[in-house]
């Protein structure tokens, strides 16, 4: 059996723009994924925490170190610019690994720079 697990999240991330007449998705700082290992393409559920809801949608790369957290597209009309947001990815995992099974979480500043890994 496989579990649906946590693998990646990124908390209280600032939402720096929003850009309607994009294609879709969301665009966030390359650091950031990096240091919780989503790729370009890879599906997240968004989180906003301003208003308590949820959107899914898929990730594109920022410029590395800008901060970027744009929400496009159909979501750009889910949140405006100073909303905070929780942005989870997620993987399918053995059972018998489920239960030590550790994501890669981290906090960001108000400015979306990474201020402390809580993976495990």
């Amino acid at each position: 059996m496989l579990r649906e697990m946590c693998k990646s999240k990124i908390h209280a991330a600032t939402v720096t723009e929003t850009n309607l007449n994009y294609n879709g998705s969301i665009t966030v700082d390359k650091t950031l994924l990096d240091a919780v290992d989503i790729l370009h393409y890879e599906r997240v559920q968004v989180l906003n925490i301003n208003n308590g809801t949820r959107v899914e949608t898929y990730v594109i790369e920022g410029e590395r170190n800008s901060g970027v957290v744009c929400l496009n597209g159909a979501a750009a009309r889910w949140a405006q610019p100073g909303d905070k947001v929780i942005i989870i990815s997620y993987c399918m995992v053995e059972d018998k690994d489920a239960r030590s099974w550790r994501p890669k979480i981290i906090l960001v500043d108000g400015n979306n720079k990474l201020t402390k890994h809580l993976s495990s």
